[in-house]
């Protein structure tokens, strides 16, 4: 898979920390480094780990599913990324006024903005990708955005708002399409 390919998944998958982090960073009304890093590392960490984790998921069954491989990519690109238009459009909820770069609240805020990353990784390996490399480059470039969305929280929060999460979905889809129309040509 080409950089450029791998660096539009890294901001289609950091654009959900993108978002969590322009509300985080519009409710937190303390703008020290300390939660800005904490929650960077957290989610860049996450967004590393996850693709590697899908991508041996992928290894076990990839000689079961050669021969419609390039669906299955697209298809978890295609849901993937629906499924952030579909955020995308729904209404924004009030953000909690506590720190939610500490505890329980950034371990699940880890998780669910990297779901979307075990499914790219299980694509890499369906597509026999390599991943250590996509891997390093999604955490650093989700890290890059999650600081961004902290320190412009409430610039971009009242210009973009939601809008970001539609654009991260459709760059899925698109790479999901780019996919199809390789593996068909």
């Amino acid at each position: 898979m080409s950089l450029i390919t791998v660096l539009f998944i890294a901001v289609g998958l950091g654009v959900d920390a993108f978002s969590v982090a322009i509300g985080i960073g519009a409710a937190n009304h303390k703008k020290s480094w300390t939660p800005v890093l904490r929650l960077a590392a957290s989610f860049g960490l996450f967004q590393f780990l996850m693709p590697i984790i899908g991508w041996l998921a992928g290894l076990i069954v990839v000689e079961m599913i050669a021969s419609f491989d390039h669906w299955i990519a697209f298809g978890l690109l295609a849901l993937v990324g629906g499924k952030m238009i579909w955020e995308g459009f729904e209404k924004e909820h009030d953000e909690e006024k506590d720190d939610q770069t500490r505890g329980w609240p950034l371990l699940v805020l880890s998780i669910a903005t990297s779901i979307d990353a075990l499914a790219v990784g299980f694509s890499f390996s369906v597509l026999k990708s390599q991943i250590l490399l996509p891997a390093i480059i999604i955490g650093i470039v989700c890290f890059l955005m999650t600081v961004i969305g902290m320190i412009f929280g409430k610039v971009l929060a009242r210009i973009f708002g939601k809008k970001v999460e539609i654009f991260g979905g459709l760059v899925l889809i698109s790479i999901g399409i780019k996919i199809m129309m390789d593996h068909m040509a």
